[in-house]
């Protein structure tokens, strides 16, 4: 049945229609008209109030991450608008379907150099599947639906829609539609046969899982290829929880900071099959050495991925889990052999060595692993204390890592954590370092406000320190800019913001400092004092191969 609404309303019953049920944001006097819509729907719609709104557009990217489900962030024009550019590039360079809405001047104005008027649609042009700006009520609904069906589709990504405040106050005739399905079909034309007659031939195949595998929820197909074909099995950073650390087929994480025994063994595989990865720089840092020895059987929804950074012998284009479904059963099974053994007994003799001269990252992070649940929201901003939980925790579910992987995105933590919690309806965890808090502190009274019971632990070393790592290795020792020099007191400020607080500075005290820290109710910051020295390693030089891994200075 058909009713006049205005189009401010019109944007909150096509969120109701799409089954949104958190909206994060920042208002502002372009969009003051669709939070008035939110405030008449504010028992079927949940408004979370950042205090920013780049933290507002992490917190929608956490929430799509761990739900599975389109993120929503609302922000006025101009600077609200401009706030959210660094989370939508975030969610665009790791596939996250993200819905932002923005309000902008009436549109006679337009054009004009208004106040607060900045042309959003064009900024983020290159960082959106698509974009919008709506001129005609009339046309509003039908394009907030197709940004929730774009957003979601294919290899899934951040729209944005512009909405000027004239439009939000016009007034049309609007109805009620069912959300459209993004299911993707799959091509069974495409050269199946050619896929399983190289897996068959194979002697020595190695699956290699990245951020599709997480997205399409393939875990259980990826190990019942795995285990069909006695396969080893590695990851992206992305990929990270789509196939269980614990599974004995699990060799670990390749690429850059990667195990040194995936590094050596996958030079040694005669097939790499890749699920929904796109082989960033991070993994084939030597494009032309990379994987020279082996045939490379490639599996994404995005045609634009294959072949662009590393050529494939043989793809398959579609949604992984799909792809997999019907991959399985022309394939044969493998008998057990010395291969994964091989592989296993490889990561054996080259463990993660332990860093630190009085505290161990590596150990806390084990620890709070030892003490949280598989379905636990981990969260992470960037730097070491991304790239030690990215070796050192043991990640069993897709889901559950939320990290900014293609942008590397300091600041990114604090917001991803609030989304994560309120999509897993549970307290996560977030690792930072001293230098990301500072880039998101602002959002820990959030945390505390909503009662989110966030448990931060913050790696502080007064250094930024992958950057100092950098230069360390490669620079000659020449710290330019690296050393923070903060006075920063972190209990004191997590106090002032209603957190609680502990300081942890040896490895004796980490059982007891960790247990009370998760135990205790709130949002908890934990100010780990590591030495600004400690590195991460294994490290594979940018531009080099994996036989030139860095296993020990």
């Amino acid at each position: 049945m058909k009713k006049q609404l205005k189009g401010c309303q019109i944007i909150v019953e096509c969120l109701l229609e799409q089954g949104v049920e958190y909206v994060f944001g920042y208002p502002g006097g372009q969009i003051i008209d669709t939070f008035d819509a939110l405030y008449e729907k504010r028992g079927q719609i949940k408004q979370i109030l950042t205090a920013h709104e780049q933290g507002a557009s992490h917190a929608a990217d956490g929430y799509a991450r761990v739900s599975g489900k389109p993120g929503v962030v609302i922000a006025t024009s101009g600077p609200g608008a401009t706030n959210l550019v660094t989370g939508i590039a975030n969610a665009y360079m790791d596939s996250i379907p993200l819905i932002a809405i923005t309000g902008n001047v009436p549109v006679p104005l337009l054009g004009r150099d208004s106040f607060q008027e900045v042309d959003i649609a064009g900024i983020t042009m290159p960082i959106t599947k698509h974009n919008y700006i709506v001129k005609d009520v009339k046309k509003l609904a039908e394009t907030i639906r197709e940004a929730f069906e774009i957003a979601m589709s294919g290899r899934r990504g951040p729209v944005l829609i512009d909405v000027p405040k004239d439009v939000q106050q016009a007034v049309c005739d609007f109805q009620t539609v069912a959300p459209v399905s993004t299911k993707i079909s799959l091509d069974e034309t495409q050269d199946f046969e050619t896929a399983a007659k190289m897996i068959d031939e194979a002697k020595r195949p190695y699956l290699f899982v990245g951020g599709g595998c997480v997205a399409s929820g393939a875990s259980a197909e990826a190990v019942a290829l795995a285990e069909k074909l006695n396969a080893p099995v590695c990851s992206s950073v992305m990929g990270l929880g789509a196939f269980p650390s614990s599974h004995p087929l699990f060799a670990g994480l390749v690429g850059m900071h990667g195990s040194a025994a995936v590094a050596d063994t996958l030079g040694k595989c005669d097939l790499m099959i890749a699920l929904g990865a796109r082989f960033s720089d991070r993994v084939a840092q030597n494009r032309n050495s990379f994987m020279a020895g082996a045939k490379i059987l490639h599996i994404d929804v995005d045609d634009a991925e294959i072949d662009k950074n590393v050529r494939s012998h043989a793809h398959l284009k579609g949604d992984v889990k799909a792809v997999l479904s019907a991959l399985l059963p022309r394939v044969g099974r493998k008998a057990e052999t010395a291969w994964a053994s091989e592989v296993a007994s490889q990561a054996k003799k080259h463990p993660f060595r332990p860093v630190g001269k009085t505290l161990c990252p590596r150990k806390v992070i084990e620890c709070v692993r030892s003490r949280v649940s598989d379905d636990t929201p981990i969260a992470t901003d960037v730097g070491q204390h991304q790239m030690w939980v990215a070796q050192s925790y043991r990640f069993e579910r897709g889901r559950t890592f939320v990290t900014s992987g293609g942008l590397g995105t300091m600041g990114f933590g604090m917001g991803a954590a609030i989304g994560a919690a309120l999509a897993a309806k549970k307290a996560p965890v977030l690792f930072t370092g001293d230098g990301s808090l500072h880039m998101n502190l602002n959002e820990i009274p959030t945390a505390v406000k909503y009662g989110l019971g966030v448990k931060i632990f913050l790696f502080n070393n007064n250094v930024l320190g992958m950057v100092r790592q950098w230069q360390t290795l490669f620079y000659g020792g020449r710290y330019s800019s690296t050393v923070l020099n903060l006075p920063t007191d972190y209990e004191a400020l997590a106090k002032a913001f209603g957190a609680k607080a502990f300081t942890l500075s040896r490895n004796e005290d980490i059982e007891k400092v960790v247990g009370a820290a998760l135990e205790t109710d709130g949002t908890v910051l934990v100010n780990c004092i590591i030495d600004k020295d400690d590195m991460v390693l294994p490290m594979i030089p940018p531009g080099k191969a994996m036989g030139d891994i860095i296993e020990e200075i």
